[in-house]
């Protein structure tokens, strides 16, 4: 089971790689970086890609919040532990992110991030590859 250095190290070497990050989404703090940043600094990509993860897991969020319908205190089926959303990918002219909630023993507030260059990188690869790596990555 890798760390957080051995996860970003693996993950930048899938085909078209061009940097990789562990983020805390709340804080938007970079817990581990590797490679290039596409603004040329990994605490604001860290950041700027926190804010995306916060705006997707507000998106799923049940209306009411955990009690509303669907949660434990609502009507309707219960949600299932674990991160918010599964993944995130944002596709720009160059390029493709892939953000990757990954599951804690804590708070689960924390996603793998991956840059891939859009002629280079493999996206459904990419995907499988950072699902794998988010299963087995160890946070301690």
């Amino acid at each position: 089971m890798p760390g957080i250095d051995e996860c970003l190290l693996e993950a930048m070497g899938l085909p078209g790689a061009r940097g990789a990050w562990l983020v805390d989404w709340t804080s938007g703090l970079a817990l581990g970086s590797a490679g290039e940043s596409p603004v040329g600094d990994h605490e604001t990509t860290a950041a700027e890609t926190a804010e995306l993860a916060r705006a997707a897991a507000e998106f799923e969020s049940p209306p009411g919040g955990p009690d509303g319908p669907g949660g434990p205190g609502g009507s309707g089926s219960s949600i299932p532990d674990g991160p918010p959303v599964e993944d995130l990918i944002l596709t720009t002219r160059t390029g493709y992110h892939l953000l990757r909630f990954v599951e804690t023993a804590f708070d689960s507030s924390v996603f793998l991030h991956l840059w891939l260059d859009r002629d280079a990188g493999n996206l459904a690869l990419a995907r499988l590859r950072l699902g794998d790596l988010a299963e087995r990555l160890v946070l301690g």
